[in-house]
């Protein structure tokens, strides 16, 4: 894969799955337009006004089934989340969440997160999330995978000094792939004193379907932390 910084990986994968239950269609109709984020190719997002109550704000890239992003919404009432998904099961997954919870301070992209990441200001965010990310192993394809120097200068754009730049992966390959992206980057450093640090969930990273399946099937997940400096 190119090390150049403003080489952008592009999108790949599925978008849709199996068809949507009524519910799901029904809240994909219905409360995804109230609580979609402004179209990033219009320009700038304001994130003040997009959450007028919230002191901090937060990215998941690619949130799966929503149930990381959820959690992290439901025990920071006070920060503003956004969440980027390309998979519409995914998307009517979190939508269901944030209507059961009754969760006011999440804002979905259904799409690309890659023009959501260039239309946030910089400097604002305080964790960013990217985790069970599509591997794609094999080394021909490794243009496609998310971490990237790309990722992480426009990482370094967003967060804000002190934030967090949380990746999590049950695949050997992609874990020391990120590592080696991070000790490339500018403004990072890794958190990990002791190997506890990433071989242990930390008790505000609450275990996703991915990582269950992960570790059913006799892979053990890392979780890495990058510190903004």
């Amino acid at each position: 894969m190119s090390a150049d910084p403003n080489y952008i990986p592009q999108l790949y994968g599925r978008s849709k799955g199996h068809a949507l239950r009524a519910r799901h269609q029904r809240l994909m109709d219905e409360l995804l337009p109230r609580v979609s984020t402004p179209d990033p190719q219009a320009g700038a997002i304001d994130l003040g006004a997009l959450f007028p109550q919230a002191s901090q704000f937060a990215l998941e890239v690619g949130f799966g089934g929503g149930e990381h992003l959820a959690w992290q919404a439901a025990h920071a009432p006070d920060t503003g989340f956004i969440g980027a998904e390309p998979f519409i099961n995914g998307v009517a997954k979190l939508l269901t969440l944030i209507d059961e919870q009754g969760l006011g301070n999440i804002r979905v992209l259904h799409g690309d997160a890659r023009p959501l990441i260039d239309a946030l200001p910089p400097a604002r965010l305080s964790r960013i999330f990217v985790l069970h990310p599509d591997p794609w192993p094999k080394k021909r394809h490794y243009k496609r995978r998310m971490i990237s120097p790309w990722f992480f200068q426009r990482a370094a754009r967003l967060l804000k000094p002190g934030g967090s730049l949380r990746v999590a992966s049950d695949i050997p390959d992609y874990v020391r792939w990120t590592l080696m992206h991070a000790r490339r980057a500018e403004g990072f450093e890794w958190t990990a004193e002791r190997a506890a640090d990433w071989k242990e969930r930390p008790a505000d990273w609450p275990r996703t379907r991915y990582e269950a399946k992960a570790v059913r099937e006799g892979r053990a997940p890392a979780y890495l932390e990058f510190r903004r400096i």
